[in-house]
């Protein structure tokens, strides 16, 4: 079983900066994919930016040189450094992890950008 928790959400105005950390626990390996989606109100759920396979990352057109990701494989821990906010960030963003054809999911944190 793996098990993931996220950490890190909360309000920020336009322009700020928030980080956001996944904890993973159980049967991980640092190649399988894990990274971040999110899902705004009424909007599908989308990918943000994830490690595709080891260290190969791939990010959302929108997002590309203002959100980083990271993996700290010791920890089992995936991160995600979110720079100039704006308001269309605004969504809950969700950790998963892939093990072959199963995808875990975490449940989520909500990231608010508003002034």
């Amino acid at each position: 079983q793996v098990q993931l928790v996220e950490s890190g959400g909360g309000l920020v105005q336009p322009g700020g900066s928030l980080r956001l950390s996944c904890a993973a626990s159980g049967s991980i390996s640092r190649i399988n994919p894990m990274g971040w989606y999110r899902q705004a109100p009424g909007k599908e759920r989308e990918l943000v930016a994830t490690f595709s396979s080891g260290a190969t990352t791939v990010y959302a057109e929108s997002v590309k040189g203002r959100f980083t990701i990271s993996r700290v494989n010791a920890k089992n821990t995936v991160d995600l450094q979110m720079n100039s906010l704006k308001p269309e960030d605004t969504a809950v963003y969700y950790c998963k992890y892939r093990s072959g054809l199963v995808d875990y999911w975490g449940r989520g944190t909500r990231v608010t950008v508003s002034s």
